[in-house]
């Protein structure tokens, strides 16, 4: 690393990627609509998803936060961006009959270019990867088991070897007789990668997943995370962007991941959708005032 690329992260020089994104308006998706037959399609989408809450541009900071409760269009807008630009995604997603007509009106500007790295992780791609570990260790499992009976076998067995063919089973018979039951199945299985639970599983992804340099689209990175696994990763997120000239677009409703220094918030549950601060917006207010409403009880 130069010398100059460390003096930058050492002083926490911060890094945008995506300078701005642009959606189409009203009437260009009006335009559009009225050309394709009603008869064909119950839904336009993404068409009239981003519209409806007159969301026509996104400008980025470092840290960029779409909030939003559910049909907001938060995850739809990062699903639109990643397709166009091309980002890297693991599982697939309500692409719709018209996504690629949505996308082609969109524009976007950059400050150099978007780095190889770059990619979109969304809820799905989490869930995809422990429902992988689950499926791994479950095998694992019952290979310990099978490898528990072949040691009992090969070890008390009258095995003779009459031909070539019999050697791999005579590599196991003297394997089993020189080692304990213990050792004979450690040598033969792999270790389980079961050694996390889903929330450190879940945060370990994001680790792995999140390199240096570059942006990343999160779709609710907070789902299957607990409170103090949800502040980890604000903690992680936050190094990231400061230190590690990594961009984040990220959607989120986690009062934790709200109040990410720096964050510049679009409200998206707004008629028009506002830039507000993490403790104006309404999911962050609703905690705020129940915990308020008891707060004798935690004295």
């Amino acid at each position: 690393m130069g010398t100059s690329r460390l003096l930058e992260r050492v002083k926490g020089f911060e890094m945008i990627y995506l300078s701005h994104f642009e959606f189409p308006d009203r009437e260009a998706e009006y335009n559009v609509t009225m050309n394709v037959q009603r008869t064909c399609y119950d839904t336009f989408y993404p068409f009239q998803v981003l519209s409806k809450h007159q969301l026509r541009m996104l400008d980025f900071e470092p840290v960029t936060i779409l909030y939003g409760g559910n049909g907001s269009g938060k995850t739809t807008a990062l699903n639109v961006i990643a397709e166009k630009l091309g980002l890297r995604r693991d599982t697939l997603y309500n692409r719709s009959n018209f996504f690629e007509d949505y996308t082609r009106m969109c524009s976007f500007e950059t400050i150099g270019k978007i780095p190889k790295v770059s990619r979109i992780i969304t809820s799905d791609d989490v869930f995809d990867f422990m429902l992988n570990l689950r499926s791994i260790n479950e095998g694992i499992d019952q290979k310990r088991e099978e490898l528990f009976e072949e040691y009992q076998e090969a070890k008390y067995s009258r095995f003779q070897m009459r031909s070539l063919e019999d050697y791999e089973q005579l590599k196991k018979v003297n394997s089993a007789r020189r080692s304990t039951q213990s050792k004979f199945v450690r040598g033969n299985l792999q270790n389980n990668i079961r050694e996390h639970s889903n929330g450190e599983s879940a945060f370990l992804y994001f680790c792995d997943q999140i390199k240096e340099d570059g942006l990343y689209l999160l779709d609710e990175p907070e789902n299957s995370l607990s409170p103090e696994k949800q502040q980890e990763l604000l903690r992680f997120l936050e190094d990231s962007a400061r230190f590690f000239h990594c961009q984040f677009v990220i959607a989120t409703h986690s009062p934790f991941l709200l109040s990410m220094k720096g964050a510049k918030i679009y409200d998206l549950d707004e008629e028009i959708v506002d830039i507000k601060r993490w403790t104006e917006l309404g999911n962050v207010r609703a905690y705020y005032e129940f915990f308020k409403k008891h707060e004798a009880q935690f004295e």
